[in-house]
Order: C-alpha cells, then structure tokens, then sequence
C-alpha cells in the first residue's frame, strides 16, 4: 500500500499486519462460523468499503485520486460545490482507493479475514465498536442453601437440602469455559429406604430363618442412623424353564428331594413393599418357603432389575435407596437366555404382576389369523451387567452385595463395574447380616461421586474436588470425596466448554448427581452459535449487488448461484475471459500474480500454510514474508514486511532493516563516539587510526602500557634511582604522587574510577608497585593507557589531572644460602660417585657370568671327544 493512499485512509488502515492465527486459518465465511472457531475469534462488522467520491470524478472514471475525502457513514447524503447531490454506496469506495479495500480489509482479502484474534482485529483497523466478540454467561436459577439442621428438628424430606445450588443456565461459546461451584452436604438424620433381596434356592435354606427376625433387629440398628426408616422384602430362585430348573409336573409342583416342601419355583416375587413396620417384615418373611433349581447360578439379576425399575411397586422414596442382594451363588447375565431357548433381549422395565414377574414364565398369547390358530411365548433374556449399572443409576440404587466367602472374588470384580456398590461376606447362615449392612451403608454413605447425564456432542465436562482437610483432586479424582461424615461439607468446581455448535442454537439439558442419592443439579445449555449482527441483518439488500444477498455483520451473504464480495457475480461467469483480464497486472499472462484466484473479476488472494504469511494487493502481487533477511530474521526482527519491502522500526535503517541508527554502542569510555578515532556505522566503530582497534577504538596493541610509561617517574619520584633521577622535576611534574606504607594499602579498581596496577623492576632487579587511574568521575576506563599516553605527549592545555599512588617501599630478591648449596654439591658428587662404582660392580658380574658359561661349554665339548676316540 503506498504512503499517499495511508495517508487518506483512516490511520489504523496502515497499521501493523495481524498476525496468522486459528481463526484466520478456519476460513470462516460468517460472523457465527467464526466465533466457533475459538473464544479468543472475533468478527470486524465494520463496512470495508465506506467512502465518498466527487461526482465529477465519478462522471469521468475516478482519474483523480486527490479527489477523495474522508470517509462518511454509508449512504449519507452530502452536497458539493458543484451543487450535485449524490448518495455514495459503499462500492463506490474502490474506485477512490484501488490500492485498499476500505477502512479495515486489504486489497485482494477475503472475507474470512473479517475473522481474526480480536487485538489483531484492532490492528488491521477495526474499531473496537464494530467487533463482534460475544461472550459466554452463567445464570444461577434456583440457588437454595443446603440444610442446616438444627438439633432435635424433624424436617420433611422436601425440605432437604445437601446439594446447590440446583439449576443453572449456561450461554456457551466455543472454546470458552463456563465455570461454577457446587456445594454437598451430607444431612443428618436423611431417610432410608431398604429392600432385602434374598436367593431362595435350596442351599439358603438355614439363611431364611435367621433373616425372619431380621425385621425389627435391623429396624433397631438403622434408628440410631436416621429416624425415617423403611425395609421391604423380595426374594428370587431362576428363570422357570429348562434347564435351569426341572420342568417336570412333580419337580413344578417341589422341586426339593425327598419328603422335603418346598415352594413352586420362581424367578421374582416382591413380598413386601417397603414399609416402616419391621414385625410385619418378620410375618411375611416367616411364611416364605426355599424353592430349588438345577444349576449352581442363579437368576439374580432379572431380580435386581425389576427391583431397580418398579419404583412404585417397590415403594421408593426419594431418598438413600439400598438394595441388599444375599446369595450363596454366582449369577447369570445376558447370553445365557439362549440355553433355555429365549433370545429376546432384557427390556429394561416393570414387568410385575401381582408382585410375580412374568417375563421368565410362558406368556401365552392365543391368536387367530385366517390360515391357523397359533401362540405367541413371550420371554426375556437376562439383563447385561452394563444395563443393570444404567438402570441402578437412574433410579439412585446402591447395591450392597452379601455372599458367602466363596464368591467374595467374584462379587468384587462385579462391585468394580457397578458405581457406589459394596461386598460383604455374608456368614454360612446369614447372622451377620445386620453389621454387613450397617458396615456397608457406612462405607457408601462416606464417600460422594459426581456423574453426569449424557453431554451433546462437542461439550465436555471437568471436575476438580475440594475435600476435607483441604484435600484437591484432579481429573477423575476431581469428581469424588471420601471420609465424609455427617455434616461435612464439601465443593466441586465443575467446568463446562463446547467446542462446537451441537445443534445450532438449540438448547440442551444436561443433569448432575451424586451417585447414589436422588437430588441433581439442572444445567440448561444455551449454544451461542450466531452473533447478535445476524439478527440485524438485511435480506436481498442494495449493498449486495442489488439485492443479491443478505447484508449482516458488515459484508454480503450471497443468494444461491452468486459469488463475490458483493454477490456481483453468478457463478455461470467466473470463468469468462473478460472477468479474467481484470485480474492480470499489466496485460501479463499471469491471473493474480499466480497467487490467488480471479473471483467476478477481482483477484482473491490464496491463503498460505503458515497463517503469519499473506499475500495482498489488488492482483495478490504484495506479500509479507518475502522481504531481505538478516540472521535469519525477517527484516532483522526490526521491522514489518509490506509488499516485500521492509518498513523499519524507529531507530533503523537498510532494506533489511538491519543497520541501527543508535551509536550508543560506539560511544567509548571517555565518551566520545569510537574514542574519536573512527566512525559509527550501524552501530559498529570503524577505525580510523590504523594503530588503534576494539569495538570502540580504544586498543592499540602497539602503544607503550601505561605501566611502562610511567615506571621511570615514579622511581625517581620515590626512590630518587633510575633513569630520570637527574630530570624528575623537569619531566614527571604532570600528576601528583602519594605515598602508601604498604600494598594492602593501594586503591582497588572501581566502577567510577579507571584503575590499572603495576609492577616493575628497577636497576637494583628489586621489584616496586604502583597504580595509575585518571581522575575524570567517569565510566569505568578499560584502557586508560591510551589516554595517559596522548596527555602526556600532547601540548599543556591537554593535559589532564592524574593520581599515581606507589609503594614507598620496594621488594629485593635475598641473596644466596652458601651451605645448602655446597652440601648439595658435595652429597651430589658423593652420589654420582656410589653409583658409578655400582654400575662397575654390576658389569664385571655379567662379565664373570659370561666367561664361567664359556668354560663350562669348552669342558663339555672335551668329554665328547674322548668318547669319541675310545670307539674307534
């Protein structure tokens, strides 16, 4: 974009290029399409083309640029000196600012680029006013406390309280979490409702007598926990068909052996709905009489699901609902129907007639068609353990398992997959019955889990516990509390964020419960998957070509078959020739530069991989990444990149922006820019003096030290020795010299004051210290030699005020000790001497060695010989 054209424009139009983000790359094409892209998009409404033009310019096709003047609302009505009225549209903005799409969009943009980080929005242009950002709200419905019960007060149960607040309303916008608190509170004295469901085969036979009198014992026990207490009663054996039981007329009839009776078999019978009178649960339960079946499992759980799922015929309250479920046996679940030849799934609902359930018996329905007369057997299957956990949930059920040692493992590994469930052993005749459920009870009651309703699609939901003793827990952990005791409070802080629209605005309910108990908490999800502009738009409006397309949130949506910024064009013309010249820069050959598409006759820009990167201008021809480099860096991190060419930060310089225009890094100690002795370019000292060197200009390797310079004044001054004892006064009277009594004495180096310390020999080889700084209050002096140097050769009226401070005293070397010396010679000759006559001594073994051997062999050789001739 040329300086002229920002210059007419609003001053935010040339601002600094936004940067690349997710909500660019989204390719939004709608205000509601960008804010689901993330909660930190925003959509610029405001009109990119807003501008007026002389009519006369107009008349003659917009020669005169000067012409323009400043932007006006749309479609204001405005009066020239020519005395012509004229309502400008905003189309009319591009024939005064070819080089720039209005106020806010660039030449060659998109509309998605209306969707951006909102701070990037604003420095594209955008007025804060005309940025669609909405935002995400929490409602509180019904907010009742929970109950603080005071001691001895009888409440209602609808006057309990142990959750809140209890409904909410929750406006979600994509990616933005709502967060809020909900409070649990374990109640005193809460209701309980208790149904006892027994396994009445034969081997529970002993067990059956000692629960008869489980009625009012386990009434007494549960007074002391709660004053409002029920107990109910129900009792099951197997499904009544083969093989899972003898279906012959007599084994139907008793299925026991022998002379003992026994009861027909069943699969569920509820005998008692729950109720607060134990001795009538004594009578009923004393009635009861063991059955029998075939195999060792039983039907248990199309018990435990119409206990789950009859709520009426039960008698559950709304309150701690516990089913106790005593066996001596496994059990079976959904598949093993098919044995006994039923294939039709567990449905899941009440089937109880007469408190018997009828779907494990033969269900005989007789029907008459034209061709026969035939029977319907109607049979359910088992229920799955995953169903039983669904229903359990539902209804707030919290199953307490007492088996016998012998399924203990088994009972276990069932408790894992069923939320707030316990195992009890459960002794050889059931007498420990009362402490199982007490302990049990105990044990649920202590520890509180949050769930959740199903959530839409594209809704999450996360927990995070505060628990006693400042306890926090994360993720699952998050959802639950343990060691609650009564009147413990406890809080979770629940999030909740959508990453979508999962039904375009549609509202959604989405429940919140502790496992276990029957009060829940309400959450109302509102999706805000439009902005407010959109239900301002206009339909079929003159901004959009005449009334092809809908003019909202500050640009056209167009009407089916039409393209374009504007809708100025149908889709049958997009690929004409004439449309196509319109898009070529200088009757080239290349349609938008090759980076981007012709769209009804302008040039839509492609859209890079890397969204920092973007091509621009009228024919695509501008881009901001292909601009000099320097270290690797675009416009050396020291600039922006517009239509590759670099537009410097303030205070640099170069077409990489890589020449700084600050000389405060040549300044030198002193001072002055490269110690004046070069010059600064681009921040960097350029030597002048070929004698001196450094970053600036302060080392001249070839100068005498300052050390060196001085040593012969400062021996003649305090030692009245050396070369210049003879004309001291005359040549070092240009600084003043202070005597120390020792070296610990010598100053220390400084910040403020430069400070060089010196050692020297003098005629006498005795050394001497010294120190020389300049006395200026100034930087601390790296090389003050140079300095001195160009004082101390240069006329009077340079000389500057010095300080040398020495050492009165001077260090000689000690002469000789003559004794260890002559011992050391004389103990040295002495030794050379032992081992020379060693070495002697050591040769003339070897030798001695040597010629016995020789000896020795001669002799050898003389006995042969005489063997020799005696032979012969």
């Amino acid at each position: 974009m040329g300086k002229g054209h920002c210059d007419a424009l609003s001053p935010p139009a040339c601002d600094v290029i936004s940067e690349g983000s997710d909500c660019i790359k989204a390719n939004a094409k709608s205000c509601g399409e960008c804010i689901q892209v993330g909660e930190k998009c925003g959509w610029c409404t405001e009109p990119a083309l807003m501008g007026r033009v002389l009519p006369s310019a107009v008349a003659v096709g917009v020669r005169n640029r000067a012409s323009c003047l400043p932007s006006v609302e749309h479609n204001e009505t405005v009066s020239y000196a020519v005395n012509v009225e004229y309502v400008v549209p905003p189309a009319k903005f591009l024939s005064c600012y070819p080089n720039a799409d209005g106020a806010f969009l660039k030449q060659g943009e998109p509309t998605s680029a209306r969707c951006d980080e909102v701070d990037s929005l604003k420095k594209k242009g955008c007025t804060a006013a005309f940025i669609e950002d909405p935002r995400g709200n929490l409602t509180i419905n019904k907010d009742t406390p929970v109950t603080n019960r005071k001691e001895g007060e009888k409440l209602d149960i609808k006057d309990i309280t142990q959750i809140q607040p209890q409904k909410l309303t929750l406006d979600l916008r994509s990616g933005e979490a709502q967060t809020f608190t909900l409070k649990f509170k374990r109640a005193e004295d809460y209701p309980i409702d208790l149904y006892y469901l027994m396994d009445l085969s034969y081997s529970m036979k002993d067990d059956l007598e000692n629960v008869k009198n489980l009625g009012t014992d386990l009434m007494k026990e549960m007074r002391k926990i709660t004053s409002d207490f029920r107990i109910g009663f129900g009792s099951f054996v197997e499904k009544t068909v083969m093989p899972y039981i003898s279906t012959t007329p007599a084994k139907l009839l008793n299925p026991c052996q022998g002379d003992q009776n026994c009861t027909s078999p069943f699969s569920y019978k509820n005998v008692l709905k729950l109720t607060g009178d134990g001795q009538k649960f004594n009578t009923l339960v004393g009635q009861q009489q063991i059955s029998g079946n075939l195999d060792s499992p039983e039907g248990g759980f199309d018990a435990i699901m119409q206990v789950a799922v009859c709520g009426e015929h039960i008698g559950w309250r709304n309150v701690t609902r516990l089913l106790v479920f005593s066996t001596d046996a496994g059990f079976h679940f959904a598949g093993d129907g098919k044995l006994g030849g039923i294939v039709l799934p567990n449905d899941g609902k009440c089937h109880l007639e007469n408190g018997m359930y009828t779907m494990s018996h033969y269900y005989v329905r007789t029907l008459i068609s034209l061709l026969s007369i035939y029977t319907v057997i109607r049979r359910n299957d088992y229920p799955s353990i995953a169903h039983l956990v669904q229903k359990l949930s539902d209804n707030n059920i919290q199953t307490i398992f007492a088996v016998t040692n012998d399924f203990q493992a088994v009972y276990k590994e069932l408790k894992n997959l069923i939320p707030k469930s316990a195992v009890g052993t459960l002794s050889a005749n059931s007498s420990n019955v009362i402490n199982l459920i007490i302990d049990a009870y105990n044990s649920l009651s202590s520890e509180v889990i949050l769930e959740n309703s199903k959530l839409p699609e594209g809704v999450s939901m996360t927990y995070q516990s505060h628990c006693k003793n400042g306890k926090i827990g994360e993720g699952e952990n998050g959802r639950k509390c343990s060691n609650i005791s009564i009147g413990d409070e406890v809080s979770f802080q629940v999030s909740v964020k959508a990453t979508k629209c999962p039904s375009r605005g549609k509202s959604e309910t989405v429940k919140i419960k502790p496992q276990g108990f029957t009060e829940e908490v309400e959450l109302v999800l509102n999706f805000i998957c439009e902005c407010d502009c959109h239900a301002k738009g206009q339909p079929n409006s003159e901004l959009c070509n005449n009334g092809n397309g809908t003019f909202e949130c500050g640009a056209c949506r167009c009407n089916e078959g039409r393209i374009g910024r504007e809708c100025e064009c149908s889709t049958e013309e997009v690929n004409s020739d004439d449309l196509d010249a319109n898009c070529r820069r200088d009757n080239g050959t290349e349609i938008c530069s090759n980076n981007g598409d012709c769209i009804c006759g302008a040039c839509e820009c492609r859209k890079r991989d890397n969204p920092e990167e973007r091509y621009s201008g009228k024919f695509c021809e501008c881009d901001n990444f292909n601009c000099d480099r320097s270290n690797n860096k675009l416009c050396a991190g020291h600039g922006r990149c517009e239509c590759r060419v670099c537009v410097c930060d303030a205070n640099y310089t170069g077409s990489a922006c890589d020449c700084s225009l600050d000389t405060t890094t040549c300044l030198a100690s002193n001072k002055q820019i490269c110690n004046g002795r070069g010059t600064c370019e681009c921040g960097t000292c350029k030597c002048t003096d070929p004698k001196f060197q450094g970053p600036t200009c302060e080392i001249c390797p070839t100068c005498p030290s300052v050390c060196t310079q001085h040593k012969d004044c400062v021996q003649c001054l305090t030692f009245g020795t050396g070369e210049k004892k003879d004309t001291c006064k005359q040549e070092c009277s240009d600084f003043k010299l202070i005597k120390v009594s020792d070296h610990d004495k010598l100053p220390q180096p400084v910040q403020t004051l430069p400070l060089v310390h010196c050692k020297e020999r003098d005629a006498n080889d005795c050394w001497f210290y010294f120190t020389y700084s300049i006395n200026n209050n100034t930087e601390k002096e790296v090389h003050v030699v140079e300095k001195l140097a160009a004082t101390l050769h240069a006329c009077a009226e340079l000389r500057r005020a010095a300080q040398l401070q020495a050492l009165k005293t001077t260090v000689c070397p000690t002469g000789p000790d003559i004794i260890p010396i002559v011992a050391g010679v004389v103990a040295g000759i002495v030794l050379i001497g032992l081992a020379l006559l060693l070495i002697w001594k050591l040769l003339m073994i070897i030798h001695d060695r040597r010629e016995f051997a020789k000896f020795e062999k001669e002799k050898m050789n003389a006995k042969w010989d005489t063997v020799s001739q005696s032979a012969c």
